[in-house]
Formats: structure tokens, C-alpha cells, sequence
């Protein structure tokens, strides 16, 4: 402890060659990739639309907008009434935040961890290298991490699945017998997303082997000895 603390004092020294090497060019890419996937899931906004034809009026549009963390159920929108009764207010079905909000907090979590241990290899690599602790500690959580890319994208994934069946014009006309489906909602921004998701899960898995060769735990393999591959015979010496 006392020898870390040393090197701590002594102050920030700015290197980039680790980003040269796997382990630190890997971890900017998970940087990178973690922004994205956080990214196009927060702050969403989506809308879907209906045409209300009634017999003895034009046409009027039906909006819904909607958006994250996707509590669809908060979400209403009013289908105009071809009598004179007072419109009825409708209700979006579904609540899908947990699989949302799950995703959007493992991508901030593993953002801030990138930039720590981005600061950490460029700053004080010698501290992370003279102690067996370091990377050890980077392993453990690396490998965490990558399990929680696999169970929040996955789980992000049905989710998204089950937002846009109940977001779909076709399955809004259930309720609204006179109308006609309009617009959908783009997609493409999550559908991103999910992708990120399960990118940062090949790059989080697979930068445990590199950091797994910095441990105490990885030893380089025995190199055989060229003179006894040559068939030659350990040297006597004779008095």
C-alpha cells in the first residue's frame, strides 16, 4: 500500500502507448461503443399515428407520442368522435422502463469505469503494472461488466420487441374501429441501440484475455532450449 501511494505522489505522467496495445486499444473502443449504446436509448422520442375517417367529415389525424424510459401507460392520445359525444381519451398499454432503464445505467457504469481505467493505463501505468492487485481488480470487473452487457441486452432487446408490437398502428386499431393505420414509429435509433449493446458485450468479454495476461494467474509458456531441440547434449567439461 505504501509503495502505491508512492507512485500516486509522484504524479500524473501522460503516456500513450498502452493505447498501442490491446488492452488499452480495446478499452477505447469499449468507451466509444458504451457511449453509443447509452445514447440512443436515453432521451428517445417517438410518435405513431391513426387516420379517423368518419362518414361525414374529412379525415383527422390520431397522434400518440411517446418516449423514454418507455412507460408506455402514462402515455395518452385522443381519438376524435364522428358523433357528438365527447372524444375518449386512450391510453398507450405497456410498461417496459426496468429492461430500459437497466440498459441506459450499465452503459453510464461502464462509461465512467472506461475512463478511469483509461486514465489509470495512460496516467500511472507503472502503478498498474509493479502491482499484481491492478489488474487483477480490472479483470474481476471487465468480467462483470460483460455479463451485464449480455443480461441487459438481451433483456433490452425483448423489451424493444414487445415497444414496437405495442406501439404498431396495426395494434392500436383494436381500439379504434373506424380508423386507418398512418405512420409508425422509427425505430432505427433503437434498434442501434440493442446492437451496441451486444458489440460491447464481444469487446468486454474478449478484453478479458488480454488483462487476463497481465495477472499473476497468466504464466508465459517454457521456451525449450534450441541447443536440445538440435539434438545437442549439455556440455562436460573433463579434468
Amino acid at each position: 500500500k505504501q509503495f502505491v501511494q508512492e507512485k500516486l505522489v509522484s504524479g500524473f505522467k501522460l503516456d500513450l502507448g498502452p493505447l498501442k496495445e490491446p488492452i488499452g486499444f480495446i478499452r477505447l473502443l469499449e468507451w466509444v461503443f458504451t457511449i453509443f449504446a447509452f445514447a440512443t436509448t436515453g432521451g428517445y422520442s417517438g410518435t405513431t399515428s391513426l387516420t379517423v375517417e368518419c362518414p361525414e367529415s374529412e379525415p383527422q389525424d390520431v397522434i400518440a407520442v411517446f418516449g423514454y424510459p418507455f412507460r408506455l401507460s402514462a402515455y395518452s392520445y385522443t381519438i376524435p368522435s364522428c358523433t357528438q359525444t365527447p372524444a375518449p381519451q386512450m391510453f398507450l398499454q405497456g410498461d417496459f422502463s426496468s429492461s430500459a432503464e437497466f440498459f441506459v445505467c450499465v452503459g453510464v457504469f461502464a462509461f465512467l469505469y472506461c475512463t478511469a481505467t483509461l486514465v489509470l493505463y495512460m496516467g500511472f501505468q507503472t502503478v498498474y503494472r509493479e502491482t499484481n492487485r491492478g489488474p487483477t481488480m480490472d479483470l474481476l470487473v471487465t468480467a462483470s461488466f460483460a455479463f451485464l452487457w449480455l443480461v441487459s441486452s438481451s433483456a433490452w432487446g425483448k423489451g424493444l420487441t414487445d415497444i414496437k408490437w405495442a406501439t404498431s398502428p396495426e395494434h392500436l386499431l383494436e381500439t379504434c374501429p373506424l380508423c386507418k393505420a398512418k405512420d409508425g414509429p422509427s425505430m432505427g435509433r433503437l434498434n442501434a441501440s440493442v446492437i451496441f449493446g451486444f458489440l460491447n458485450l464481444i469487446l468486454w468479454a474478449g478484453n478479458c484475455w488480454f488483462i487476463y495476461k497481465e495477472t499473476p494467474f497468466h504464466k508465459d509458456p517454457v521456451r525449450p532450449n534450441p541447443s536440445v531441440e538440435a539434438g545437442e547434449g549439455p556440455t562436460s567439461y573433463s579434468q
